[in-house]
Parts: structure tokens; sequence; C-alpha cells
């Protein structure tokens, strides 16, 4: 059975642009599944564990994150 999992789009994410380099898609998921090492650096998400809530994709102010089945 296919599930929902949020992908990165690394040639759209840009850090940098959020608030103190602190990605908004970081801090909209409510299950703590996309990670930041450090501020400006880019998330990096846990797609085995994603419940494709999609709050991720609504934060992220470049679109650089989208919901697909997988």
């Amino acid at each position: 059975m296919p599930r929902k999992m949020a992908l990165v789009d690394y040639k759209k994410c840009r850090p940098e642009l959020c608030d103190s380099g602190s990605c908004a898609a970081v801090l909209a998921c409510p299950h703590k599944l996309l990670r930041q090492e450090s501020p400006f650096e880019v998330p990096m998400p846990a797609p085995s564990f994603c419940k494709g809530c999609a709050k991720c994709v609504v934060a992220c102010p470049m679109k650089a994150i989208q919901i697909q089945l997988m």
C-alpha cells in the first residue's frame, strides 16, 4: 500500500531565507521528522517515519517540500 512522504527539493531549499536560518518546515513538523543540523543547513527528512501530514509543505516559504506517494 502506498504511503505519503515528505521529500525536499534541495535545488529550491534556501534556509538562509528562513528566520535566523532556522528552517520553517522543521519547526512546523509536529512529529519532528525533519532535522536541521545547524542554522542555515538544509533540512534532512526521515521519510520512513513521515506521516504525510503536509504541515512542512505549508510552512516552507520556498515551496521546496512536496508530499509524494511512495
